[in-house]
């Protein structure tokens, strides 16, 4: 079917009018992101640009839908984030049209927190047992951590002592515990220019390594003497039938 010169003109200012439709976000810090510290509140503004119809928005946040109310869909809308957390951090929040999904705007969430250190903990261990010390050194931006002995920087030239540090976790093990090398109060110590330096001590106590109860040769004791009794049982059994009789 052959489409007439109005009508073609008709149907190509439809499709520029559509890909004419552009969302926008505000605000936009650098590369995209907002940045916000833990406990405040960030809005988040999201409109059409270039249409002449109304178009409807939605917003997802890392791509679960935020819901809205009915007023606050259409041509513009608001999303509000009350008490910002660390769960915030690196959140995509992406604002499209509801019948176009690829036309979109996005911005990601920069939260500013620091790590969760503080008070003495009580650690119990056994001599000659593993001691795992372990603290949230979670952080935006990232802390230094450094582990102390008594007051002091600890010295880890010992092959006693084994560390472990990613992005949210600083672990201190302590191989074969031995109380006159080993009790004592540790400490957990982040430092950075953002949040100052935090601690969070361990008071290790070593006590006497207590006997087990020895398990294995009980059982096989008990086995012993079953089968012994079953033997004599065995090799008596015509004389105990006879005494039934």
């Amino acid at each position: 079917m052959k489409i007439k010169p109005p009508a073609l003109l008709f149907v190509c200012w439809i499709i520029q009018l559509a890909a004419g439709v552009r969302v926008a976000v505000s605000p936009l810090g650098d590369g995209g992101t907002v940045s916000s510290e833990v406990g405040a509140t960030v809005s988040l503004s999201c409109w059409v640009e270039e249409s002449q119809a109304e178009e409807e928005l939605l917003w997802h946040r890392d791509g679960s839908e935020v819901e809205l109310g009915q007023a606050n869909r259409f041509n513009q809308s608001r999303l509000c984030i009350q008490d910002v957390s660390r769960d915030d951090h690196l959140v995509t929040f992406t604002c499209h049209l509801k019948r176009r999904p690829a036309t979109s705007a996005s911005v990601k969430m920069n939260v500013f927190f620091p790590p969760e250190l503080s008070g003495t903990e009580n650690v119990t261990v056994e001599e000659s047992q593993e001691t795992v010390l372990s603290c949230a050194v979670r952080a935006n931006p990232q802390v230094a951590v450094t582990w102390e002995k008594d007051g002091a920087r600890l010295d880890l030239m010992s092959s006693r002592y084994k560390l472990y540090q990613d992005e949210r976790e600083a672990r201190l093990t302590i191989t074969r515990t031995q109380r006159s090398e080993h009790q004592g109060l540790y400490s957990c110590v982040t430092t950075s220019a953002e949040f100052g330096t935090r601690t969070k001590s361990f008071q290790l106590t070593v006590e006497d390594r207590t006997m087990g109860f020895p398990v294995f040769p009980v059982v096989a004791g008990c086995v012993v003497v079953l089968c012994t009794i079953l033997l004599a049982v065995v090799s008596k059994w015509d004389r105990i039938r006879k005494c039934w009789k």
